[in-house]
This record gives C-alpha cells, sequence and structure tokens, in this order.
C-alpha cells in the first residue's frame, strides 16, 4: 500500500497554490505529501502542522511552520484518515493527533484527504474510533462511552498526545449517524476531542492508486 499512499500525497499537490500557507496533518500517507511539499517549498509562504512529528518533518525540508493563531484562515488542509465511509466522513486519531487535526480542518477552507484503498469503508467503526480524554476522567469517560454506544474502550497505554493527554481507542462500534456520535460523545466531560470528522468531514478524498481517483 505505500504506492498506493505515494500516489495520493502526491496528486494532493494539485491543490498547493503559490503563496500559500498549507495545513498539514499526520500520519504514513501525509509523510509522501510533506516531502512532494518540500520540491515546491519556494512557492509556499508556510505550514501549520498538526503534530510535533510532522513539525519535525516540514522544518527538516526547510519549510517553515507558522502558529495556528498567527496563520488565521486555511485555504487548504491535506490529512489522511484511518477510514472514510462515502460520505467523505472519517475516522481519524491513529496516530493520537486527533485534537490538533481538527483544530486545523475547522480553520480550513478545503480539507483533501488523502488515503489509500483499504481505507474506504461502507460504515465507519470497522478501525477503533479514538477519543482524546483528559488523563484523571479516563475512567469516567470510558464507562460513558460504554453506556452511550455499547463500544468497548481500550486504554492505549503508553500513549501521551502532544496536549498531553490520553487515548481511549473504542472499539466494536458500527457507527450509522456519525454526525450524532460525534456529538453526543463531545459531551461527556474529560473528553477533548473525538476521532470522528463527521460534522466537518473532507471535502475532497483523493484516493491512491496509478492513477488516483479524486472523489
Amino acid at each position: 500500500m505505500s504506492e498506493a499512499k505515494r500516489l495520493a500525497g502526491e496528486k494532493a499537490i494539485d491543490y498547493v497554490e503559490d503563496g500559500m500557507i498549507v495545513g498539514v496533518g499526520t500520519g504514513s500517507t501525509v509523510a509522501y505529501f510533506i516531502d512532494a511539499l518540500g520540491r515546491i517549498r519556494d512557492r509556499i509562504a508556510g505550514a501549520v502542522s498538526s503534530s510535533e512529528q510532522s513539525t519535525a518533518r516540514l522544518r527538516a525540508l526547510g519549510i517553515e511552520v507558522l502558529d495556528a493563531n498567527a496563520a488565521g484562515p486555511l485555504k487548504l488542509y491535506v490529512d489522511g484518515a484511518d477510514e472514510c465511509d462515502p460520505h467523505k466522513r472519517l475516522i481519524k486519531g491513529g496516530g493520537a493527533a486527533l485534537t490538533r487535526e481538527k483544530i486545523i480542518a475547522e480553520a480550513s477552507e478545503t480539507f483533501v484527504c488523502i488515503v489509500d484503498p483499504a481505507k474506504q469503508v461502507p460504515v465507519l467503526g470497522r478501525f477503533p474510533l479514538p477519543v482524546e480524554v483528559v488523563p484523571m476522567a479516563r475512567s469516567l469517560v470510558a464507562r460513558r462511552i460504554l453506556a452511550l454506544t455499547g463500544g468497548q474502550p481500550v486504554w492505549r497505554d503508553g500513549v501521551v498526545t502532544d496536549n498531553g493527554n490520553w487515548i481511549l481507542d473504542v472499539h466494536n462500534l458500527s457507527i450509522t449517524d456519525p454526525v450524532a456520535m460525534e456529538t453526543e460523545l463531545n459531551q461527556i466531560p474529560g473528553v477533548v476531542s473525538v476521532g470522528l470528522f463527521a460534522r466537518r468531514p473532507a471535502d475532497v478524498v483523493i484516493v491512491g492508486g496509478e492513477p488516483p481517483r479524486v472523489l
């Protein structure tokens, strides 16, 4: 699948305009986009990054990384996904960067999601749903999620997000109404953000292949 990821990442360069500040996500597919962005770094004004991992890769390629507060509204955000349904709604957070990814997606006019074909699903939930939580609320949130959804929350032990929080991965879900579930889980005290990108889905999905497909 690495070739499909590379093709998707490089295709996303088509959406980059001269002088743009580009929102950049996190993950193995995005790494190919960052590498391609490095080859046109003189054409862009910089990037806003969703993780320390992506920030390091961007800077290593000579791309200036800007603070999201200083950058303001963005025209473009490019990121991957762990799952994508036919309505361009996503599960994200396998790389534990979901909160910052969600912030940049919200700040962006166009969200381009780059995936390999294996990430396409008819209904979200096969991939465990990541939920970022304040550490002291981990058990409370897990109990509430179990009661609300019937899914099985599992603490991603040993993982601390760039924000200093923990991750619960919720297994055994079939998410037929992702907007409602996103809204409901966001109301639980201690939840920082939910890895459902349904209220603000992708605008464009690029599926890696020869040639890449644009949805």
